[in-house]
């Protein structure tokens, strides 16, 4: 597997350490967080405005009670900042970009899903928490990153062979899991001294038995969509 490089555009740009172990894919994104100076708007983006949609491999945790319980929790606790929260039914692991659907046709997604379902790896679990952040958002670092990097790996590879390889390599892959998109240009001293306080709490462990491609679709400042295929793991 690729090994993971520097990427201005990925954040934390540098790669952590050891993608094995948890607490060092932790602090290495609280590290780069709380290091920002300002915050961007998540939602300007040129080319996804609001109707805008897009097939994505993903991971969803519509009924995860305990995800959604810690994403409340955390998401009423920043509400005075005026953060965009995602709905606990919409949480989600964003791992690869395929292509829009005036340019990808159902029988390639198709294809795209037997390729993909004859490499897949084996089901796994991975933790969600502590709280840190990104440039847009406030978000759950995930580990280890290890079996997510495998995963993406892949997507992008059966993605490649059927001419529809993502738009970011496996080697500037950041995974995490997004509570909040900010809104507007702000300091970032002020959020990040708010997500310091939510630190503390519990773990939550994932399971990943699947991985989802969908017709993802921004409405306003949130995201929707509609599962095109679930493809078990191995």
């Amino acid at each position: 597997m690729p090994l993971l490089s520097a990427d201005p555009a990925a954040f934390p740009a540098e790669p952590p350490a050891d993608t094995h172990d948890p607490a060092v894919t932790a602090a290495h994104d609280w590290a780069a967080f709380s290091a920002l100076d300002e915050m961007t708007d998540h939602w300007a983006r040129p080319g996804w405005s609001d109707g805008s949609r897009a097939y994505y491999w993903m991971l969803a945790f519509p009924d995860d009670h305990r995800l959604a319980a810690l994403a409340e929790h955390c998401q009423e606790a920043l509400a005075p900042l005026g953060l965009d929260p995602v709905p606990t039914d919409a949480l989600h692991i964003t791992l690869a970009r395929v292509g829009t659907p005036d340019v990808v046709t159902p029988r390639q997604l198709d294809s795209l899903a037997r390729d993909v379902e004859a490499l897949l790896p084996s089901a796994f679990y991975v933790r969600a928490m502590p709280l840190a952040g990104s440039r847009g958002a406030v978000r759950l670092s995930l580990g280890p990153w290890e079996p997510l990097l495998r995963l993406h790996h892949v997507l992008a590879k059966a993605g490649s062979g059927a001419g529809l390889a993502p738009k970011k390599p496996t080697s500037a892959f950041r995974p995490h899991l997004s509570l909040a998109y900010n809104n507007r240009r702000r300091p970032a001293a002020p959020v990040v001294a708010a997500v310091s306080e939510l630190r503390a709490l519990p773990t939550v462990e994932l399971s990943v038995p699947a991985v989802q491609l969908v017709e993802l679709r921004r409405e306003g400042r949130t995201y929707r969509w509609d599962v095109r295929q679930n493809v078990p793991l191995g």
